[in-house]
């Protein structure tokens, strides 16, 4: 053992862990291969930088994503820290400024006595120890061989699909209004409005769009929470107004109505002169996505300043090859981190890589790795991963991961109130247990 960490990969999770050992005064090496090396779907070579969304998804204590956050928070979070530093308005969502949080994370790292961020792509699993390999959904080719090799096992992989971002100059705001469902959050989100005429002419030219397809030896399985809309719309016509064209919970202030069907555009930066298209993940070619989502009114003169793309996703069966802890059940001084372990989402792989970063720091101690308890979202989406039987499927922070209370609740939110309270409590129990100092209070929903 050496008084220094490596760890290989500067997205979500690798941040994290590198953050937290640096901490805790220990010296580390981060390997990040951008901007040397780009990916399918990064634009910089900024640590951190979001590609999926911009936002890091809700905040009530009674979604699996804010009781995560909740938990992050007093993990001493640098993620949260950043989000809360480049925040943009998104109801009750954590959306940021994507260059603003990515330069903030980018500069306290660089920045950092104990860090020294190394821009080189790594083709090989390097023999340092403790290692953190935290590479993400787009791990380069040579280093997921080596990877193969390491776990014994396959990777897996399947498809995450990116949503376009319009200018917001270019938008016809006539064509909608602004408002959140059921009028939580404000106006953070402006809603196309689609006639039923609209929404068919719009859901047929999308099933007959010309899609970039997979190579012919790539099998694609797409995730659920990142499902093309394309693929969506297959399953059939009421499927995308069940999904993301959903109009349930919006009036229109103009009718008095709701909508046949919506498409909404979220802020992408707080200036709001970029915006998103929610849920509008796509895998059709440039060409298409530009005339089929013209067709969208308050969209016909849209100017694309990003559109969307497919981008393969490896990530490793950790059920069959890691510990609760992170470790490799073969090594136990390499751990894994982020997507690449069969989590999903931007607030799971950040948790991840602060507690593959805690359990570094144990073994530079001396001391053994440990595990959050069932009871936290964090402890029971490691155990979902690395317990679960048969073939893992990347997972959610859920609360259906929490064991559940010892008595009946039939109220649900005040259940899911109970679980989150109950969380949290043990998360602070167990930092006093293993001497780690909590950074401060639960993350508030304000």
């Amino acid at each position: 053992m050496k008084d220094a960490v490596v760890v290989v990969g500067g997205g979500l999770a690798g941040v994290e862990a590198a953050w937290r050992i640096a901490q805790e005064g220990f010296k580390v090496k981060l390997y990040e291969m951008r901007p040397k090396k780009m990916t399918p779907a990064h634009r910089t070579g900024k640590l951190a930088e979001l590609v999926c969304s911009n936002t890091l998804g809700g905040l009530e204590l009674t979604t699996g994503a804010g009781l995560l956050k909740a938990e992050m928070d007093l993990l001493g979070s640098l993620v949260l820290e950043a989000a809360r530093h480049a925040r943009v308005p998104a109801g009750g969502a954590l959306a940021v400024d994507r260059e603003l949080f990515a330069s903030y994370v980018t500069e306290k790292l660089e920045s950092h006595p104990n860090v020294e961020v190394i821009r080189e792509e790594v083709t090989e699993i390097p023999s340092d120890r403790p290692l953190i390999i935290a590479t993400g959904p787009l791990t380069s080719e040579a280093l997921t061989e080596e990877i193969k090799k390491l776990v014994g096992h396959e990777t897996l992989y399947f498809y995450d699909a990116i949503a376009p971002i319009v200018e917001a100059d270019s938008v016809d705001f006539s064509k909608g209004f602004w408002g959140s469902r059921y009028g939580k959050g404000g106006d953070d989100y402006f809603n196309c409005v689609l006639t039923e005429e609209e929404y068919r002419r719009f859901y047929e030219e999308l099933l007959k769009a010309e899609k970039v397809e997979p190579k012919e030896f790539e099998k694609a399985v797409y995730f659920e929470g990142c499902m093309p809309i394309e693929e969506m719309a297959r399953r059939g016509y009421k499927t995308l107004l069940h999904g993301p064209m959903r109009p349930v919970g919006l009036i229109d202030p103009r009718t008095g109505r709701e909508p046949f069907a919506v498409v909404q555009l979220r802020k992408e930066n707080r200036e709001g002169t970029l915006l998103s298209l929610v849920g509008f993940q796509t895998k059709l070619t440039y060409k298409e996505q530009k005339r089929v989502f013209r067709l969208i009114p308050c969209l016909r003169n849209a100017v694309f300043v990003r559109l969307g793309s497919i981008h393969r996703n490896t990530f490793i069966q950790s059920n069959r090859v890691l510990r609760p802890d992170l470790s490799l059940r073969s090594d136990r001084a390499l751990f894994f981190a982020g997507q690449i372990t069969g989590v999903e989402g931007y607030a799971a792989s950040a948790a991840t890589g602060i507690l593959a970063g805690i359990n570094a720091v144990r073994l530079l101690k001396g001391e053994e790795p440990v595990v959050p308890p069932r009871e936290t979202m964090l402890g029971a989406l490691v155990h979902y991963i690395t317990e679960k039987e048969g073939e893992l499927q990347p997972m959610n922070p859920v609360f259906g991961l929490l064991p559940p209370l010892p008595f009946k609740v039939k109220d649900k939110r005040k259940k899911k109130e109970l679980m989150a309270r109950r969380a949290l409590e043990a998360l602070k129990r167990w930092l006093e247990e293993v001497k780690i100092p909590p950074a401060r209070e639960a993350l508030s929903t304000s």
